[in-house]
């Protein structure tokens, strides 16, 4: 995290969801032909209904572009089947449909299955918010190779994202000629820079992008989805939403509840909480995901100390060591206290990553921090699962973030507001909390008023919806699956709980979690009542 543009990544975009809500706690549910508009006019009926008639014309996609992270163009999975791409035209302001339009950006496989065994499409959002699903899907398909088997996988670009109408703020030269540290603890000067750098990037955002900003809430995403449904010809909408996609799959469930089909959110975000809240969740969702890992560091052997206790005490002194005097790396570059954190929240993302993070952090207090840094960066360059995502120098991800978060969020933190909630980050967590508590200044001069201080997913007369809760998750912690369910509704939100390490379950390739998330999916089988599914241990030895 070395700078406030980076944080906005490396912390908020990664740590994955700082909530929010848009629209919906003033639109009514809206159903099949209803877009939840309020007050619709004939005309608006009619342009609505223009859009629903379009035809998709689908082509053998091309690479990535820039501001979707670059890359190479999809390969065709290996039983030859070709990923197609897509736009999907839309209201830019869907309370008034007869007004402009934009393009939303699909991808799709289609299903191996024949006409009699298809079910339809499957959507997939991957979290964010700020991340193309255009450019993350090919990458992670290898996972849902066997949802293929009855559903297309589809996915897309959200308003304000990638090929979307991508939002654009700062270009990446200026953000790095701006770099501020984004954890001041010195009060003065380095909070005025903070301040500046967000209202500065906010400024940026209105002149370069101001008329998609106000249009790229979740409400206005979820009104999307339901468009993609009746596009691709789905009576309901089938979902696979991971990270903040659990936060637009809820919104979608309440605008449009009898259109829901079979939805699974995995790695749930806690919808009942404000930004601040939200972000004090995360610091104890990463000191316990890191505490664990210590724990399981000393069973290792490794030199970072005896105990769990003694590794975390010591990772503290180290990260405050590399702020004063930054470790010099063979590439002329440095490992200094932030980039030390996050390698760290990088790592803790997935169990898999644990024993690189135990070798670099041994090797930085030794006086090495190539290893870490090099973690970092790799680490940093991966998508949600793990998968090498392109350059993606020129990606718009950070501004998106930013833009959908600060949409649907009415929260409009000050200084004074993190200094007096900063005592709770510390006891919280010392290496995570600061951090975390500087990042809920994010929306400070941003042009466009929030909705909410976080969204309403109430969704009455939905079918059941599958939430999947990780014990260990660092990003969305374990409780707010619990707290999804009871807001979606009885009979509504069902959970399935994995006693686990990292971001979301089911690619982790936990086969219980894979196969109770199957079944459903495939054959409409729940799991039983208060069904758990269990990790497999690492792996003894460094």
């Amino acid at each position: 995290m070395p700078s406030t543009r980076a944080m906005s990544a490396a912390v908020l975009l990664s740590t994955a969801t700082l909530l929010s809500c848009s629209l919906t706690a003033c639109t009514p549910a809206a159903q099949d032909g209803d877009q939840g508009g309020r007050g619709g006019t004939a005309a608006d009926g009619q342009a609505t209904g223009r859009f629903r008639q379009q035809s998709l014309d689908w082509k053998d996609c091309p690479a990535p572009s820039p501001v979707q992270g670059g890359g190479r163009a999809p390969e065709p999975l290996p039983d030859g089947t070709r990923w197609q791409c897509t736009t999907l035209q839309a209201p830019l302001d869907w309370r008034k449909p007869s007004g402009e339009s934009m393009g939303i950006a699909l991808i799709r496989a289609r299903s191996s299955a024949g006409a009699g065994d298809r079910i339809g499409s499957l959507l997939f959002n991957f979290g964010g918010p700020g991340e193309s699903g255009v450019a993350t899907l090919p990458g992670l398909a290898p996972d849902y190779e066997k949802l293929r088997s009855r559903y297309d996988l589809v996915s897309f670009d959200p308003r304000g994202v990638g090929n979307s109408r991508g939002v654009r703020c700062l270009d990446a030269g200026a953000a790095d000629d701006d770099e501020v540290d984004d954890t001041p603890d010195d009060g003065g000067d380095e909070n005025n820079a903070l301040v500046a750098f967000n209202r500065e990037t906010a400024a940026a955002c209105k002149k370069n992008s101001g008329d998609i900003l106000p249009h790229v809430g979740t409400t206005e995403a979820a009104r999307d989805m339901d468009l993609m449904r009746h596009v691709l010809g789905d009576k309901k909408l089938h979902y696979f939403g991971i990270s903040y996609g659990t936060q637009l799959g809820g919104v979608y469930a309440h605008l449009f509840p009898k259109n829901v089909g079979r939805a699974v959110l995995d790695g749930v975000v806690d919808p009942t909480r404000n930004m601040m809240e939200q972000a004090l969740g995360q610091a104890g969702g990463f000191q316990l995901a890191f505490e664990h890992f210590a724990a399981w560091c000393a069973e290792q052997g490794c030199t970072l100390g005896d105990s769990g206790e003694e590794i975390v005490d010591t990772t503290v002194e180290l990260e405050a060591d590399l702020d004063d005097a930054p470790l010099p790396t063979s590439d002329g570059s440095e490992l200094d206290g932030n980039k030390l954190t996050g390698a760290i929240i990088s790592a803790l993302y997935r169990q898999e990553f644990w024993p690189a993070l135990l070798v670099g952090l041994e090797a930085a207090a030794g006086g090495n921090g190539d290893i870490l840094l090099d973690l970092a960066e790799e680490l940093g360059q991966r998508g949600a699962g793990g998968d090498t995502a392109g350059n993606d120098d020129e990606s718009n991800e950070d501004d998106a973030f930013r833009a959908i978060t600060c949409d649907d969020s009415s929260d409009r933190y000050t200084v004074a507001d993190v200094e007096a909630k900063m005592p709770q980050f510390v006891e919280t967590s010392l290496l995570f909390g600061p951090a975390l508590a500087w990042g809920t200044l994010a929306c400070d001069g941003w042009p466009v008023p929030g909705e909410a201080e976080h969204p309403e997913v109430s969704a009455p007369g939905a079918p059941p919806i599958l939430l999947v809760g990780n014990t260990g998750d660092p990003a969305t912690p374990y409780e707010g699956a619990a707290r999804m369910a009871e807001q979606l509704g009885k009979g509504v939100g069902f959970e399935l709980t994995y006693k686990g390490e990292g971001h979301g379950a089911y690619d982790s390739g936990n086969a219980c979690v894979q196969s109770a998330v199957n079944a459903y999916l495939l054959d409409g089988k729940l799991p039983g009542s208060g069904a758990v599914c269990e990790a497999e241990p690492l792996p003894q030895g460094k």
